[in-house]
């Protein structure tokens, strides 16, 4: 153990991190690796790869994912406020760039090829940052209402989700317009705002569903199975009803060996066949006991910064694994979406690295006069 009286950097870490945050993150990010093993391999096989090319490059993915993760958290909330901007500025380039270079896959242009480095997905790495200077605007807003940072925040909203639109990225458009109107929430403005955001969201809905034909139809099969092919929602439901409570055993199961997305997107049915809902369920509360613990630990503290900054990358992280596995229990249309740490996907891995990091850094114990002194002085 680290004594208190420890002067390094290491030392200092140590006593100021939460911990109940950081040792639940590493049970995540070791499952993943655990649960791909199982998702992972039949994937590969089909495309004529080696049997554990995912859990290889997983496990490389995770190792940069870990140095990320946790020098990030070293950070003061002064420090993750800049380099959020600097990650921002260059990540929004990369979605923009993806409309004219990126690779089209299933219709969307998602991808930047990097040549050798492979491919990155550029939106990925716009969340958190996103998450991060919107709590900082909107904390400026309260803090010293003559400056701008409340129309900061609210421009801020546009100039990211319409490049994902034209994407397009309706997943990635949600979630991201979710955890802004939390922060808009937390933030203390009027309900009269917050109602007509929400009239605002459901006309762009419907607009969507009118004039983009992959949306209007990932809807209707929702509502109607009928009216479209739901060959991988149903076949992860099945896999809930076969795998019971306590599973079919590791290696076992037989859906993964169907499924286009067992690696990614449908890696919780997965889950779900091979090892039960009992370790679903367990997954469910890693992910809660994250969420409610940042919650806590945001609705403490006393700089309007770090709360919305804690509250916005909380509700980032839970409504992310929300929908994913929402849609592997047909509880909502299909939407391709990671589970946090669990799914298959480098820029994803790396992307909540940061975003967790940016979490443990902006939840550490730290004396008032430092907490304030940095929100005080201009960034």
């Amino acid at each position: 153990m680290v004594s208190r009286a420890e002067p390094s950097l290491s030392g200092r870490w140590w006593w100021s991190i939460d911990r109940i945050i950081l040792t639940t993150l590493v049970a995540l990010m070791v499952s993943g690796v655990v649960l791909l093993m199982a998702g992972g391999p039949p994937v590969a096989e089909r495309l004529g790869l080696s049997t554990f090319h995912f859990v290889n490059r997983q496990v490389v993915y995770l190792l940069v994912a870990m140095a990320i993760f946790l020098s990030t958290s070293l950070l003061t909330p002064r420090q993750v406020r800049r380099i959020a901007l600097i990650i921002f500025l260059f990540s929004l380039a990369g979605v923009v760039a993806t409309l004219f270079f990126g690779v089209e896959v299933k219709g969307a242009k998602r991808w930047l090829t990097l040549g050798p480095l492979g491919s990155i997905q550029p939106s990925e790495f716009v969340k958190p940052a996103f998450v991060v200077l919107a709590a900082w605007a909107f904390a400026e807003g309260h803090r010293r209402p003559e400056l701008p940072g409340t129309i900061i925040a609210f421009l801020l909203l546009p100039i990211t989700i319409v490049p994902l639109v034209l994407q397009p990225d309706f997943g990635q458009t949600i979630l991201i317009t979710l955890v802004w109107a939390g922060l808009f929430f937390v933030a203390g403005l009027h309900w009269f705002w917050v109602m007509g955001l929400g009239g605002i969201g459901a006309v762009g809905l419907f607009i969507a569903y009118e004039l983009v034909p992959h949306v209007r139809a990932r809807i209707e099969r929702f509502m109607d199975k009928g009216s479209g092919d739901t060959f991988q929602v149903d076949t992860a439901l099945e896999s809930f009803a076969q795998g019971g409570w306590f599973g079919k055993g590791p290696g076992e199961g037989t859906v993964k060996r169907i499924l286009p997305d067992a690696h990614t997107d449908f890696i919780f049915a997965v889950t779900a066949e091979e090892f039960g809902i009992v370790v679903c369920m367990a997954l469910v509360l890693l992910f809660a006991v994250i969420v409610l613990r940042a919650l806590f630990v945001a609705q403490r503290a006393e700089d309007p910064f770090v709360r919305l900054g804690v509250t916005g990358l909380a509700l980032l992280f839970g409504i992310q694994a929300a929908i994913n596995m929402m849609v592997n229990l047909h509880m909502m249309p299909a939407k391709g979406m990671t589970l946090p740490f669990i799914s298959y996907g480098g820029s994803s891995l790396i992307s909540l690295a940061l975003a967790t990091g940016f979490l443990l850094a902006l939840t550490r114990k730290r004396p008032r006069s430092e907490s304030f002194g940095e929100t005080g002085r201009r960034s």
